[in-house]
């Protein structure tokens, strides 16, 4: 009767001990191998004796057919090792952590090797892997759409910090590196700053205020501290100058004018009248109206049309001194980066349109600005409800 036990050769045997020795386990590794755990036991105490080596042979060479298919069977092996031993921490727990480093190293090990090892079904991660994708896909297009959407709602204007807070506001939580990197993956850039460059001409002979503002621009009430500026804007039939009034509580612009001169009956007093009938001072109230060294501003029609009032102290920047009045300075900074250094306004007319539609449609209602906690005016507005619209 023929033996039925199997025979090993020289070369398989002194690689299933080198493989036993990489396990540390010779019970694990005899069972990865499927061979005897006494068998290899054995191979391993005569190679650790020197018994068990390659020696020149003088017979005919072995079949190549066994030789590829034992090399292969090798290789099978040292695969699902190495797979065993960077997922050894996997063994005992749940189907998703199986899956999960499936996923996660599909470029090191294939999928089917690594669901024979780990006992899994390939449809079945499939299965589960399409659920993921397709689940995480659908989210982030969604949040991409949304992104886009606000992105060219602001006309480009807003990075990925308002437009964080822009989706919170309605709901979707998602963190300002996850909306930079989309909008960075869709080409989204938010339009960048240029530098704004300061036209006041403050040499006149009217008398001047000093400076009691001190760039001290957080204030704890309505009609506290009103601030104003002018600047230009070029079209093609010529410049229009744009005087605006900000409440500083709530940054708003509460009067503005565009104007084709620098008259004061046009620039300063038209603002000034339109941010008093739009925020009306209270009885007894203290109103504290800074601007530039400008003629509009200190010339006898507006300063008496302000001391008339027996309400309103007036205060001006040092000379040459932009940031006294920062905050002025930073909406016409904002304003010009944001919409006028892209356009090309053919007449007086269409940049008028162009300014109103910002100040009184996105600025003042949507913006949000980083001085109110990335709030707009009219959600800080809800906050504090002594503020008059």
């Amino acid at each position: 009767m023929k033996s039925s036990r199997k025979k090993y050769s020289v070369e398989f045997k002194i690689w299933a001990v080198k493989t036993c020795i990489g396990h540390k386990s010779v019970r694990l590794a005899a069972d990865k191998l499927r061979i005897n755990k006494n068998s290899l036991q054995h191979w391993k105490n005569l190679f650790r004796e020197g018994k068990l080596t390659l020696q020149e042979r003088s017979g005919p060479d072995p079949d190549p057919k066994k030789t590829a298919r034992l090399h292969k069977e090798l290789k099978n092996i040292t695969l699902e090792r190495d797979i065993l031993k960077e997922g050894a921490g996997i063994l005992h727990l749940d189907k998703r952590s199986v899956y999960q480093f499936i996923r996660e190293n599909t470029g090191r090990f294939p999928v089917g090797k690594m669901c024979q090892v780990f006992h899994a079904t390939p449809s079945c991660y499939y299965k589960w892997l399409k659920r993921l994708y397709s689940g995480r896909a659908a989210h982030k297009a969604f949040v991409t759409s949304e992104i886009t959407r606000i992105y060219h709602w602001s006309q480009c204007r807003y990075g990925s910090p308002r437009i964080a807070v822009e989706l919170s506001a309605i709901g979707i939580k998602v963190s300002r590196a996850f909306v930079a990197k989309i909008m960075m993956e869709n080409h989204l850039r938010s339009i960048l700053k240029t530098k704004f460059r300061k036209t006041t001409d403050s040499s006149h002979k009217y008398l001047t205020a000093r400076n009691i503002l001190e760039q001290e621009f957080k204030t704890s009430r309505c009609n506290e501290v009103w601030v104003s500026d002018i600047t230009y804007i070029e079209t093609n039939e010529g410049w229009l100058y744009l005087t605006v009034v900000i409440e500083l509580f709530d940054r708003k612009v509460i009067g503005w004018s565009l104007s084709e001169t620098l008259k004061a009956k046009e620039t300063s007093i038209r603002a000034f009248k339109n941010a008093i009938a739009n925020r009306p001072l209270e009885s007894g109230q203290k109103l504290l109206f800074h601007s530039d060294k400008g003629t509009q501003y200190a010339c006898l029609w507006f300063t008496s049309m302000l001391e008339g009032t027996g309400q309103i102290t007036r205060s001006m920047s040092g000379r040459g001194n932009c940031y006294d009045n920062a905050v002025a300075e930073s909406f016409f900074k904002t304003l010009k980066t944001e919409l006028v250094y892209h356009k090309t306004y053919a007449t007086k007319e269409k940049a008028k349109e162009s300014i109103s539609a910002y100040i009184e449609n996105f600025y003042n209602k949507h913006r949000r600005h980083s001085a109110l906690g990335n709030l707009t005016i009219e959600e800080f507005q809800k906050r504090n409800h002594s503020v008059k619209k």
